[in-house]
Parts: C-alpha cells; sequence; structure tokens
C-alpha cells in the first residue's frame, strides 16, 4: 500500500501563506466573470455575482459552464445580426 504525500504541495503553499496567492486569468467565461488559478498552489477562484472571489467549486464550475455557453450565443447571434443590418 502507497502512502501519499503533499510534499510536492507544501512549499507552494508555504510559499503562498507567506507572500500571497499569485492568481493568473485562466479562463474568461463573460466580460465580468473569470475563473483564476494560483501559479503556485494550483488553487482556483471564480468571480460570483457580487463579483467577489470565490473558491470554485463543481457547482460553479458548471454555472460558468452554462453563462459561457450563453454568452457565447448571445454575442454570435449579435455579430450576425450587425452583418445583416450593414448588408442593407
Amino acid at each position: 500500500m502507497k502512502k501519499s504525500t503533499n510534499k510536492p504541495l507544501l512549499i507552494p503553499r508555504m510559499y503562498c501563506n507567506l507572500f500571497g496567492h499569485d492568481y493568473q486569468v485562466t479562463k474568461k467565461v463573460t466580460y465580468h466573470v473569470k475563473e483564476y488559478t494560483c501559479r503556485h498552489c494550483k488553487k482556483e477562484l471564480t468571480t460570483n455575482s457580487n463579483g467577489n472571489l470565490i473558491e470554485l467549486t463543481p457547482k460553479f464550475k458548471e454555472i460558468n459552464a452554462i453563462l459561457e455557453r450563453i454568452h457565447h450565443s448571445r454575442t454570435e447571434r449579435l455579430k450576425r445580426k450587425t452583418f445583416v443590418s450593414s448588408i442593407y
């Protein structure tokens, strides 16, 4: 039986505890909603409805996927609408 050790994550966690997280945008869901990941400890966050950063749980991953799909379809529809109106 193998023992699982957390040594690979120990140093990045210590770094984040000392200096703070270094979040980078990993996914732009909409203009206002984004997903972030810490470069060191790989902690994932997203923005909630109030614009605050919260931990990215499976529930929020699903919500963000639905938001992204709706946002993409709306922007594509608006592009087609402006393209058609510019022809006439």
